[in-house]
């Protein structure tokens, strides 16, 4: 049987009640009657055909419609807020982006990609919101995030709408603090045998071709260092703790923020890069301008 429209005003004090687990504590926050709560749940429960709350304890918990209800309310009211601060954005003469950035993407190469949308027509609000890879990834499902920059794909299933974009492949260079070059320049990659590296931890999408370069090269260096955050690998490096690896694209960075220098190429280990979206029917117009720069980018 067909229901009528839901009612939306019921659907939040819904989400509302969910959250907090109680009819008390959700009127306490919206400063509303408990009776008033109460009624509004009932109208839900009644459109829908079904309860979507059930008491556990002391807690009201979703059912398992209930469940699927709420998955919905919070990209809904997600949306709502965004939808609020695109308005003030308006106001402002301004549109937000708000950006994923992998705790392993080099910082620079994130500022490479977003530096394009200083381009655009309309002024960018940037957001940048730095985490683990697993954690971007359920937020720009929830719609809490735009885009997501990151060193690998993602396999889409039909519970994670979201879609791999390659921006860009580049070949790596070992560097090293100067005296560390000096010394291990000469005769690479053989003279790596006993270098002390600083190498991404192996839950780093680089990491197996890093090891799988060492073997193909039949060197054995010693590892001195694991890191899942970059920027602080790149920290160890430019003070001395070991040789380390970084895109070709940076070497200019490289050598004048970090005053590092060039040991060695290694142009057959590659490291790819990624833009993850979402699926949706409006899309982001500074989204849409990364994606379509990197099509340019050599």
């Amino acid at each position: 049987m067909k229901t009528a429209g839901i009612n939306f005003r019921h659907l939040y004090f819904f989400w509302a009640v969910a959250k907090e687990g109680s009819v008390t504590r959700a009127a306490e926050r919206l400063g509303l009657a408990i009776q008033t709560v109460s009624t509004q749940l009932t109208l839900l429960d009644q459109s829908v055909g079904k309860a979507l709350l059930t008491q556990q304890g002391r807690r009201l918990v979703p059912t398992e419609a209930g469940r699927v209800a709420l998955d919905y309310a919070d990209q809904i009211f997600q949306l709502e807020d965004q939808l609020q601060q695109a308005l003030s954005n308006v106001d402002a003469g301004r549109m937000r982006l708000t950006v994923g950035i992998s705790d392993s993407l080099p910082k620079p190469v994130a500022y490479h990609f977003l530096s394009v949308t200083s381009k655009l027509e309309k002024n960018v609000k940037l957001i940048c919101m730095e985490d683990e890879y697993d954690a971007l990834l359920a937020d720009l499902a929830l719609n809490k995030l735009d885009v997501v920059l990151t060193d690998r794909a993602v396999r889409a299933t039909p519970s994670l709408r979201v879609f791999s974009h390659l921006l860009m492949e580049s070949p790596m260079q070992l560097y090293g603090a100067p005296k560390l070059a000096r010394r291990y320049r000469r005769n690479f990659p053989a003279s790596l045998n006993g270098a002390p590296l600083l190498l991404p931890t192996r839950n780093n999408a680089l990491r197996g071709r890093i090891d799988a370069w060492f073997v193909q090269h039949g060197v054995q260096p010693e590892v001195v260092g694991e890191f899942e955050d970059n920027a602080m690998l790149n920290t160890f490096g430019r003070n001395g703790w070991g040789l380390f690896f970084a895109p070709a694209m940076l070497e200019q960075d490289m050598r004048e923020q970090f005053n590092v220098d060039l040991v060695g190429q290694a142009s057959e280990l590659r490291e790819q890069f990624y833009a993850i979206s979402n699926e949706r029917k409006i899309k982001h117009p500074a989204v849409e301008a990364i994606l379509e720069s990197s099509q340019a980018m050599p």
